[in-house]
């Protein structure tokens, strides 16, 4: 019997190089996806989960990696490419992207999804709160001939940029939303209104052994899937306590995902030196970013040595990358 999209999601590669994909597939599942709306989307709260997951179109787009055909209704379908172009502005490519349908108030909502590893600035190479807000802006701007055509601006279909981002210490699972506030500085008095058309939500998780179980449903249920609990334990909570559709099928395929930490080590580069860090390898990267930054070589050619000569992927060398070029011109 095939398993559901859940289980196959589940089956996660044990090649670091695959591991991100697979989070990605993993949480567009519609069962992960309703509970993430349920918590995370003021507008869902008061449905059913069994209510959300009708609600999800078949339209969930991730990456540009195609999907294996013949999935579960309850996991994700092909869709189409997750690009975002805008002449002279480049191209983005979003984590996630589906559409959600809200029977109760009769609204078409389109999300956005991302998993991020990082939040910091000096990682990240910029303040991730501006990164949200174009992505909310070009979700908006996208609708023009899609969901409205000349100026029918009412037509407009509200947005949501959800982000899961790891690794925080013990206290630090919360969640903060981004929105618009429309008020009147001077004139009439009149109470703050909340404009729905654009919202930002970051979703804060820890990582790290034996944690305190979080007050929140949702992070509990996010923090469990991506711990280092076993195989069984994962299965009995997201089964008893969350009522997803499991087959046995996952319990194989689940001993091929580790939890998040392990794979970003990558290759012993994780910050603490605490999984056998080489002493002096940041260093390393670091002169090397900088004699390159110095001897005015082209990031492209900057990024391909550094993966190169380090085994570092594509993400990790321009996160080194992006931090030693602000330190550079300092």
């Amino acid at each position: 019997m095939a398993g559901t999209y859940l289980a196959q999601a589940i089956a996660a590669t044990n090649e670091a190089s695959f591991y991100d994909t697979n989070v990605k597939y993993l949480l567009a599942d519609k069962q992960i996806l309703a509970w993430i709306l349920k918590y995370a989307v003021k507008e869902f709260r008061d449905m059913e989960i069994r209510e959300i997951i009708s609600c999800i179109g078949d339209d969930i787009e991730i990456g540009i990696r195609p999907v294996a055909p013949g999935l579960s209704n309850l996991g994700r379908v092909q869709g189409a490419n997750t690009e975002d172009s805008i002449p002279g502005e480049g191209t983005v490519y979003y984590d996630i992207r589906f559409t959600v349908y809200h029977k109760g108030m009769a609204i078409k909502f389109l999300i956005n999804l991302e998993a991020q590893r990082w939040t910091e600035p000096p990682k990240l190479g910029y303040h991730l709160e501006n990164r949200i807000i174009f992505y909310l802006a070009r979700m908006v701007s996208a609708q023009k001939h899609t969901e409205f055509f000349h100026s029918d601006y009412d037509s407009l279909k509200p947005v949501r940029s959800i982000w899961i981002c790891l690794g925080n210490e013990r206290d630090g699972d919360y969640i903060q939303e981004i929105s618009l506030i429309q008020e009147n500085t001077f004139g009439k008095e009149a109470e703050p209104e909340e404009i729905g058309l654009m919202k930002g939500i970051i979703i804060h998780i820890r990582e790290g052994k034996e944690l305190e179980e979080s007050r929140n449903r949702l992070i509990h249920m996010l923090e469990n899937l991506f711990s280092q609990k076993s195989i069984e334990e994962k299965k009995r909570i997201l089964t008893e306590e969350y009522g997803m559709i499991m087959t046995e099928e996952l319990e194989g395929r689940m001993q091929n995902v580790c939890n998040w930490s392990e794979y970003f080590i990558e290759e012993g580069l994780k910050e603490g030196h605490e999984r056998g860090i080489k002493e002096g390898r940041e260093e390393g990267i670091e002169a090397f970013v900088l004699d390159n930054l110095e001897e005015q070589v082209p990031r492209g050619r900057i990024l391909e040595k550094l993966q190169r000569r380090f085994q570092l992927n594509e993400e990790t060398a321009n996160m080194y990358y992006e931090r030693y070029k602000v330190l550079y011109h300092q």
